[in-house]
């Protein structure tokens, strides 16, 4: 069979890569790559043979590396034979062997289903996606991963590339990100959000990040959660994206040196977000809106940086108008907000609103008790406040008034000892209770 060599214009196939947070590099030059095109036709049966000069094994060990964007092939449909008899009598061979392998399905052992099952995707993918059988040693690597068809096939559709590389290469990064804390049931998760994580190298890239992240203090124990959850950080470049990034925490928003590493750890997304621009619009927007003074942003920032992803319409300035609507001053809400910034990630409706009407029916308690312990918004009302409350008042322990908001602080044997004056077995026995009967009202309620 002749091949036809044609040089693909690398303008017109370069994927953009992911914009940097803070400062971007110019992108190398790429040269073009050749394709094979072949056809063959074998059977009866059409398909097309599509061969790559350029390696499939290959990776950049550059941390955002050129991607050659590959044309998706159309799926392969079988055409319908223009003699009808043949065609039934192939559908009923078909159906006789469904039937035969369901009769005999119960003979064999899960591990053996499970094999079965994997070439029956394996066979669909080859025969209607048109996949290369190359790959399947990959696919069937990733499977133990808890990838499925469905996966694959969104892999293919977000970066076909990845599913060249060989099983060897694709193991050693997978297992090295294990290896430093990446849990095995987080690999599918990281996949489907940054499938180019295969083809990123060890020793040029991985360990490089990885190694950026120890600078910071992260210690060992958390890496694997921050690659979890932002694994799009391998594709920056750590001196001209990652540092600036963090330079500009330090530096302009005013964060601590040693208060960095608990800000990654609470937020891994700030490192590839464009910290400028959320930075100065929340800054801006909670300055003039409440009158705050900068060093309480800052504080909010460093105590609880997803603030700096929460939407300004719908996230942050409902939750201030709600805490204006039952009674709050800006200067009382600034120091909540100061105190405990999370409250601005908690539900309106189930949440907020439920507590603040326990905290003045129940609980007999005023508004400004909350500036004084505004702990108490993040409590929950179910397994805290309301069990709580109700021991002491069957213990005819509470008091007449206001009911006291330190009671709820702190631990469960604490508690029992300082005010309960039980044991713990006792109160956990009266919460399960409590919690059971509430239950079952709802239930009967639906």
């Amino acid at each position: 069979m002749e091949a036809l060599y044609v040089c693909c214009n690398p303008a017109a196939s370069l994927r953009p890569p992911l914009a940097p947070p803070h400062l971007s590099s110019p992108l190398p030059p790429v040269s073009g790559r050749l394709v094979a095109v072949g056809a063959s036709q074998s059977s009866g049966r059409r398909g097309s043979v599509v061969g790559s000069a350029v390696s499939s094994s290959s990776s950049s060990s550059h941390s955002n590396p050129n991607i050659v964007k590959s044309t998706r092939v159309l799926p392969y449909r079988r055409r319908a034979s223009a003699y009808g008899e043949e065609d039934d009598d192939d559908e009923e061979g078909e159906d006789e062997e469904e039937d035969e392998e369901e009769e005999t399905d119960s003979e064999y052992s899960s591990d053996e289903r499970n094999a079965k099952a994997s070439k029956i995707t394996l066979s669909k993918l080859r025969d209607e996606l048109d996949f290369d059988v190359r790959w399947f040693p990959l696919i069937e690597y990733l499977s133990t991963f808890g990838i499925k068809e469905s996966h694959i096939i969104s892999i293919y559709e977000r970066h076909m590339p990845c599913l060249q590389m060989n099983v060897a290469s694709a193991k050693e990064r997978l297992e090295y990100l294990m290896s430093v804390g990446v849990k095995h049931r987080d690999i599918r998760k990281i996949l489907l959000r940054q499938p180019q994580i295969l083809e990123y190298t060890v020793e040029n890239n991985l360990k490089v990040h990885v190694a950026f992240l120890e600078s910071l203090g992260v210690p060992d124990s958390r890496i694997g959660h921050i690659i979890t959850a932002a694994p799009s950080l391998f594709s920056y470049n750590v001196e001209q994206s990652l540092k600036p990034t963090i330079r500009y925490l330090v530096e302009e928003v005013g964060i601590r040196r040693s208060d960095v590493s608990k800000v990654v750890q609470l937020s891994p997304q700030i490192l590839v977000q464009r910290i400028e621009n959320s930075w100065n619009l929340r800054l801006n927007f909670l300055s003039k809106e409440l009158g705050a003074p900068r060093d309480s942003i800052v504080k909010m920032v460093r105590k609880h940086p997803q603030l700096l992803h929460y939407s300004i319409e719908d996230g942050i300035l409902p939750r201030i108008n709600f805490l204006r609507s039952i009674g709050m001053r800006n200067s009382e809400i600034v120091k909540v907000l100061t105190s405990l910034t999370q409250v601005l990630s908690l539900s309106l409706e189930g949440n907020l609103k439920p507590k603040y009407l326990y905290l003045v029916n129940e609980l007999r308690n005023e508004v400004k008790s909350l500036t004084k312990y505004p702990m108490y918004l993040s409590l929950s009302l179910d397994q805290r406040i309301r069990p709580r409350h109700r021991f002491l008042v069957s213990l005819k322990k509470a008091p007449k008034g206001p009911f006291p908001l330190s009671s709820l602080v702190p631990t469960d044997e604490s508690f029992c000892q300082q005010w309960a004056g039980t044991s713990l077995d006792k109160y956990l026995a009266f919460r399960q209770t409590l919690l059971l009967n509430d239950f079952a009202k709802k239930y009967e309620r639906r």
